[in-house]
């Protein structure tokens, strides 16, 4: 503790807390200061303009990240038929129907993400008390209760991120590992914002993104610069 305690007070000093920094500047540094012996990820904190107690405020959604998050995903499917066998084609790592359904109510929560076609969410809706505290249920604003369960499971195993507001106004997401080329976080944090960007509510006024800090999984908060985040975010869209 004392070594680790150490390391993280050599990191805190080993640049200005207070400058803002571009989103390739930001990568650089945090990679520098990540210290941990294993492969830290590497965390976006977006801070925006809304109020998410309002209904027409939440900002929620999912983005496929252009290098992936460097996470392996397991997947799982509800579903029947012909998409049980699709979503299984596709990669999914546990696909099927009542079944599924029956292993999860036993305790089986072996996967990270489920995907779900429509006519199963009556029986998916059993899940709430399991899945729902860990942010596993599947909704169709995120593209989880879909048909095309292929494409879904696609996206899910190439790094596909979803996100949602806290009630403090801020989304937190993963955008990749330390072992990333410093060119692939920074790409990956850039579609990250322009993600939000996009997503803007209708009904938020005045400054939309109030800040942006990545961090690695141990290392400090290292601050971007909103102005050149928004900016770049909006050439690129």
């Amino acid at each position: 503790m004392a070594k680790t305690a150490k390391k993280r007070a050599s990191a805190l000093t080993g640049y200005d807390r207070q400058k803002l920094h571009s989103i390739d500047e930001a990568v650089a540094v945090v990679q520098k200061l990540a210290y941990a012996k294993f492969d830290e990820s590497v965390d976006i904190a977006v801070r925006l303009g809304v109020n998410p107690k309002h209904a027409d405020q939440m900002v929620r959604g999912a983005v496929v990240l252009p290098h992936g998050t460097g996470k392996s995903v397991r997947v799982a499917v509800f579903a029947k038929g012909d998409k049980e066998k699709e979503a299984r084609d596709a990669g999914a790592d546990l696909a099927g129907g009542d079944e599924l359904v029956n292993q999860v109510l036993g305790g089986m929560l072996d996967f990270d993400r489920v995907i779900a076609t429509p006519d199963m969410m009556g029986a998916v809706g059993k899940l709430g008390r399991v899945l729902g505290p860990r942010g596993l249920m599947p909704n169709p604003k995120v593209g989880s209760v879909t048909m095309d369960v292929a494409r879904a499971v696609r996206e899910a195993k190439a790094g596909k991120v979803e996100y949602r507001v806290d009630k403090a106004g801020v989304v937190h997401a993963r955008i990749g590992q330390k072992s990333f080329s410093t060119d692939k976080l920074a790409e990956n944090g850039r579609a990250m914002v322009q993600e939000l960007v996009a997503r803007r509510p209708a009904t938020a006024k005045g400054v939309y993104v109030r800040s942006v800090t990545l961090s690695s999984t141990m290392g400090p908060g290292v601050r971007v610069d909103t102005s050149e985040a928004a900016a770049s975010s909006q050439e690129e869209n």
